[in-house]
């Protein structure tokens, strides 16, 4: 199997600015890390709406919808919808809102929505991965309350999350029969953070109830998928860093545009805000920015910067081991 040896490169310069960068907001989060400038600016521009967009049984799932501070843009407005981690099982949509405000203050509407799990609802995975797909519908179906443009929606997430938002370009048949199925549930790039490609290697298999491989998105490769960034730590113990180099390398041969960024040494949820004094959340934050720009989601620059020195390396799929 082939890997891709694209690795950020903590540079002490790099480490410098992040650390003086942490020490000028004045709001303190819960994990006691004082709030990044750029998400503190975010904060106070951004709107958060919380809208239900589907009904099971007695369960009501919700979209929170962080608008940019624009209220009235001449051009319909790019998207991207998040869909947390914690394996199928827990979690909570709040994992993303960091990035939301963010994305939001560039310009984006984004999107962090909740899905049935099995420690809140008894349900299963297929489950979640209908639940994917009537949330990006909804999503479209919106467009013009939202003023979206429906053809530039991104999807991304964490690690089950990930695995969700990756279905929605790759994967049939676990849409919700509910669902107007003339509103197209592809998105048109993916951000991808340790995201679960291949559930045959997790814990818990049986969950799939005998569609592990349909539900997989290594397996599902072609050509003409959306692009894609994925961040991945070498050392995740929970999603092999092997499944997400050989997913590369399977997009690249396919003709796909799929950029691996490998943090060496790290492991699951290394991305998160709070994380390693949040260096790596800035990291993956700046290069989402940077492929949205690259893909016509964003223009111009982000909102802060690595740093000085070379950029953070990304890039596709290498001919290493």
């Amino acid at each position: 199997m082939k890997t891709v040896k694209l690795v950020i490169s903590l540079l002490p310069a790099l480490s410098a600015v992040l650390a003086a960068l942490s020490g000028c907001a004045s709001v303190v989060p819960p994990f006691a890390q004082r709030t990044p400038p750029y998400i503190a600016a975010a904060e106070r521009g951004t709107v958060h709406r919380s809208l239900v967009y589907k009904t099971v049984d007695d369960i009501q799932l919700r979209m929170h919808i962080f608008l940019p501070p624009d209220p009235a843009p001449e051009a319909r407005r790019p998207a991207i919808i998040f869909f947390h981690g914690g394996g199928w099982y827990g979690g909570s949509p709040e994992q993303f809102f960091p990035q939301c405000r963010y994305l939001a203050r560039r310009g984006m509407v984004a999107v962090s929505a909740e899905y049935r799990i099995k420690g809140r609802h008894g349900t299963l995975p297929p489950a979640a991965m209908a639940d994917a797909f009537t949330a990006i519908r909804r999503l479209r179906e919106w467009a013009d309350r939202l003023w979206i443009d429906p053809g530039r929606i991104a999807a991304g997430g964490g690690s089950a999350g990930g695995q969700l938002a990756a279905a929605l370009a790759m994967t049939t048949g676990f849409d919700d029969p509910e669902d107007d199925l003339t509103i197209s549930a592809e998105p048109q790039a993916l951000v991808l953070f340790n995201p679960a490609l291949d559930v045959n290697l997790l814990d818990g298999l049986e969950a799939f109830q005998g569609r592990a491989e349909e539900a997989s998105p290594i397996y599902q490769v072609r050509p003409g998928l959306p692009p894609t960034i994925i961040f991945q730590g070498t050392e995740d113990r929970t999603v092999p860093y092997q499944a997400a180099a050989h997913f590369t390398n399977l997009m690249k041969q396919a003709g796909n545009d799929c950029t691996l960024v490998t943090f060496r040494g790290l492991g699951h949820g290394f991305f998160n805000y709070g994380e390693h004094g949040n260096r790596h959340f800035r990291q993956t934050l700046w290069a989402t920015d940077r492929f949205l720009v690259e893909h016509g989601f964003l223009e111009g620059e982000p909102l802060f910067t690595p740093g000085p020195g070379p950029a953070p390396e990304v890039g596709g799929a290498s001919d290493g081991d």
